[in-house]
């Protein structure tokens, strides 16, 4: 009987350790998730501070009240890295942001009404170049997606030229990602027109590599500017390294990769390409100024890393 007694007691004290570690378990993952779900919220914080300061380089940007825009941004991005902002929840932090995308609007209302009256004049004629473009293309029996023709060098050439024009037409008139968009699909078909070559001499290999190289960099601006699509920055990334693939030592193709990698948070990578470019190219003004934002993002994550690590074992 004393036995069975023991055993009956061991059995309950083993149920009441289960259920403590299941409990434990649980308010874990909890931590876990509400610690994912702040994450969330800082990253977008942030992303929305970088994309508001990147506004007043676009067309038209001058219309931006910048006076006003940038100690909003610096005001924004002090309290996010202050106790107050290490301290806040989602809750705070989204209402945080909500309120400043409302203050940061109203110092772009002219230039917002800019790019909406030049987006709705630019789709007319666009609209306008596209049917007339189509009715090119069905003149000279051309199918881009299944052009398997042997054309000679000049005749090739001239195709490859052609689309690149256009798409640099296109970006140069580009007030929104529609536009850029299209700029990159012109840029890319270029490209595939580039890969359609045969029988090249070496001086014509120089010139069709030159070509591509151009339109792979050409490509990456493209992509930094569509910000709406959620693998912009893998895009871009992809773009330069093609580029690079063909010139290891292009500066724009390493400084645009780098813009990429910084705004992926990638910081030591971009680091690394910044360094090579600069090296490349010492006098280039565009380098340091990019060198310095990286270092200074880094130095930040290595501060607040710090700072939560005191206060897990202070």
């Amino acid at each position: 009987e004393a036995e069975a007694a023991d055993a009956a007691h061991g059995s309950a004290l083993g149920a009441e350790a289960l259920a403590v570690c299941v409990a434990a378990e649980a308010e874990m993952a909890g931590r876990d998730a509400a610690a994912a779900a702040r994450s969330a919220a800082v990253n977008e914080l942030e992303g929305y501070i970088l994309e508001a300061r990147g506004m007043r380089s676009r067309k038209h940007g001058s219309l931006i009240d910048g006076a006003s825009l940038e100690p909003m941004l610096d005001e924004a991005e002090d309290w996010l890295y202050s106790d107050a902002g290490e301290a806040a929840g989602c809750g705070e932090l989204g209402a945080f942001l909500a309120a400043l995308r409302v203050r940061v609007d109203g110092t772009m209302v002219a230039f917002r009404e800019k790019v909406e009256a030049e987006r709705v004049a630019s789709e007319a004629a666009l609209q306008a170049s596209a049917d007339a473009a189509a009715a090119e293309r069905a003149a000279n029996g051309e199918d881009e997606d299944h052009d398997q023709r042997r054309l000679k060098y000049p005749d090739r050439l001239r195709m490859v030229q052609k689309n690149k024009d256009e798409g640099t037409e296109l970006f140069k008139g580009a007030v929104d990602v529609t536009q850029y968009r299209q700029a990159a699909a012109r840029y890319n078909k270029a490209l595939t027109h580039a890969a359609k070559f045969v029988d090249l001499s070496p001086d014509q290999r120089e010139e069709v590599d030159a070509l591509k190289l151009s339109l792979h960099l050409n490509i990456a601006m493209c992509w930094l500017k569509i910000t709406d699509a959620t693998n912009h920055l893998d895009q871009a990334i992809r773009s330069c390294t093609d580029a690079l693939a063909l010139d290891g030592e292009n500066v724009k193709a390493l400084y645009r990769r780098a813009t990429a990698l910084e705004q992926k948070k990638d910081y030591e990578a971009a680091k690394a390409d910044l360094a090579a470019a600069a090296q490349i190219a010492p006098d280039d003004k565009a380098v340091p100024k990019l060198q310095q934002r990286v270092e200074a993002q880094i130095k930040r994550q290595l501060d607040k890393e710090k700072k939560m690590y005191g206060k897990m074992f202070g």
